[in-house]
């Protein structure tokens, strides 16, 4: 595989497949196929990006991964098996499988069964930071027998910041889905706590008072970010705090808090509008007047 990268097949044309596209075809890489699921699903994102990038979709995950040197899975958490099942049959021998999903360690060690089995070389990656701030510059946590010999030609496909934590599949995992209880958590609790401080008249004063945690940090910008993040991205979130309750529990630890902020991301999905409106309290105030319903109904 050395000199051009060869063909590279995205799995899933969500936000992180668009921007793997779109950087893929800056680093030189033209030879480029996409499958999704939901490509025959009208308006969806698939389909938007695929017409946005000129890309025309593969009818199916053979034709996708067909001669790929690289195969990159970027679904939603709870179709990281589903997706290595589906492709691993039609993986050149010894074609790199990189798993971008956020999957427990026990569904990523499953993947990673089933991609071997067929003669890929499955590696689990480990996004540690949003990626569109820095795109494929982004930090990436690799795991598993092939992340070393991966990480040494990663920048092939513009992958700068990789780190090996692990020739286990499921450390990488385990690191970002830990991680993720807390920052989707803190996500989880800006917004309920924001909501009712609303309510209440009190937010000012929640917010002030949140100084005496971190000094120094614009609890408001923090709490209008966090919010947004979840009403744009809940759904997804949401999966993604499923599998932090598997990595939980995996551990022996019951997953309360997990749960509960996957059911408050779900919840946070339903107000898209909401992003609409200016500022933290205006964000706020949009979701509020989505869940009350009109002064007459409530009368009534």
């Amino acid at each position: 595989m050395s000199g051009a990268p060869g063909r590279v097949a995205l799995v899933g044309l969500g936000e992180v497949g668009r921007i793997f596209a779109e950087d893929l075809r800056a680093a030189g890489v033209t030879d480029l196929t996409a499958w999704d699921v939901a490509f025959d699903r009208p308006g969806s994102p698939a389909p938007r990006n695929a017409e946005a990038l000129g890309l025309a979709p593969a009818p199916g995950a053979a034709e996708a991964v067909g001669g790929a040197a690289l195969v990159l899975s970027a679904v939603t958490a709870s179709q990281c098996l589903p997706a290595a099942q589906a492709v691993a049959p039609h993986l050149e021998p010894g074609a790199w499988f990189l798993d971008l999903n956020s999957a427990s360690p026990g569904h990523k060690q499953q993947a990673a069964a089933v991609v071997d089995a067929r003669g890929g070389r499955y590696v689990e990656a480990a996004l540690m930071s949003p990626i569109a701030p820095r795109r494929l510059a982004s930090p990436f946590l690799l795991g598993g027998p092939h992340a070393a010999a991966f990480a040494a030609v990663a920048s092939r496909w513009a992958l700068a910041q990789v780190t090996v934590v692990s020739a286990d599949v499921g450390r990488a995992a385990a690191t970002k889905l830990c991680r993720s209880v807390v920052v989707k958590g803190l996500e989880a609790l800006l917004t309920e706590s924001m909501l009712a401080a609303r309510s209440y008249g009190v937010e000012r004063d929640v917010l002030d008072s949140l100084s005496n945690i971190l000094p120094g940090t614009d609890w408001e910008a923090v709490a209008g970010y966090f919010i947004s993040r979840s009403v744009q991205h809940g759904a997804r979130r949401s999966e993604e705090m499923v599998e932090a309750a598997a990595t939980v529990a995996e551990a022996g630890v019951e997953p309360l808090m997990a749960l509960a902020t996957a059911q408050r991301q779900r919840w946070a999905a339903q107000y898209p509008q909401a992003l609409d409106a200016q500022g933290t309290l205006g964000l706020v105030d949009a979701v509020l007047a989505a869940i009350r319903p009109p002064a007459g109904e409530a009368e009534a």
